[in-house]
């Protein structure tokens, strides 16, 4: 798109403006990142102009500079995204095959066990056998899409991918392979009030807990293919942070 000349375009309207942000906060690239799931490389090419930055690292920089996301929001929505390059010629990519995942597999794998065992010997399977159905997760993907993770049993094989570290407060990204999902955890020194919140793109789930409440420490899931590019926040008495894997620069530091 053309603009009149010696105007600002809508990118650099928006560079402009996340410069003003980060020199309002008073952090230097590092702290950006310190506080941020994006890497100080990657802070550098979004306040230069050389890359678009994504929608939560602009609401991430607003909100450590204490201004309201909205406007901010507006000018990054007006901004001109780079034009996709054109993909190489060349024969047609065959699509992959897919697969179902392999706690899917093991359940009905259980299931046919017990069903085997009650056709040929008339009584129910034993116990054992009963037990690893119990602690199979109970749902999968996006069937596990705001359920908390410990009453889904997806607790059990979680990772955690990335982690940011507060003087009263931990934040972490936890993924479930079995499942298929991630949330944000906090692990809090004391009991304060706190949201906890995890996004993915435009899908964003949070769980708030009052000041007292011991037990509760999650948001609730996301069904993702993989923890890249997925960022887990908590606030705790006011104060943000946030982290995790940056999907644009997985190599950086």
């Amino acid at each position: 798109m053309r603009h009149p000349e010696g105007s600002a375009t809508p990118d650099e309207s928006l560079t402009a403006r996340l410069r003003e942000l980060k020199d309002g906060t008073g952090l230097s690239l590092a702290a950006l990142a310190a506080r941020t799931p994006y890497s100080k490389s990657a802070w550098h090419r979004y306040l230069t102009g050389a890359k678009r930055p994504p929608r939560p690292a602009v609401e991430a920089l607003s909100r450590l500079a204490g201004v309201d996301p909205a406007p901010v929001l507006t000018l990054w929505e007006t901004a001109e995204p780079p034009p996709a390059p054109s993909p190489p010629d060349g024969p047609e990519r065959r699509r992959r095959p897919r697969w179902l995942p392999l706690s899917v597999l093991a359940l009905l794998a259980s299931a046919a066990a017990v069903a085997a065992a009650v056709t040929v010997t008339g009584r129910s399977a034993p116990a054992p056998a009963a037990q690893t159905l119990v602690t199979m997760p109970r749902c999968h993907a996006r069937s596990c899409q705001g359920r908390l993770p410990d009453a889904s049993v997806c607790a059990r094989d979680a990772q955690t991918r990335s982690r940011v570290a507060d003087p009263d407060y931990d934040v972490l990204l936890r993924y479930s392979p079995a499942c298929g999902t991630a949330w944000s955890q906090v692990r809090t020194r004391s009991a304060p009030a706190r949201e906890v919140s995890v996004r993915a793109g435009q899908d964003v789930l949070s769980a708030s807990y009052p000041a007292g409440d011991t037990t509760g420490d999650t948001s609730p899931m996301l069904a993702v293919r993989s923890p890249r590019g997925v960022t887990a926040c908590a606030e705790v008495d006011g104060q943000l942070a946030c982290t995790g894997l940056d999907a644009d620069f997985p190599d950086e530091g």
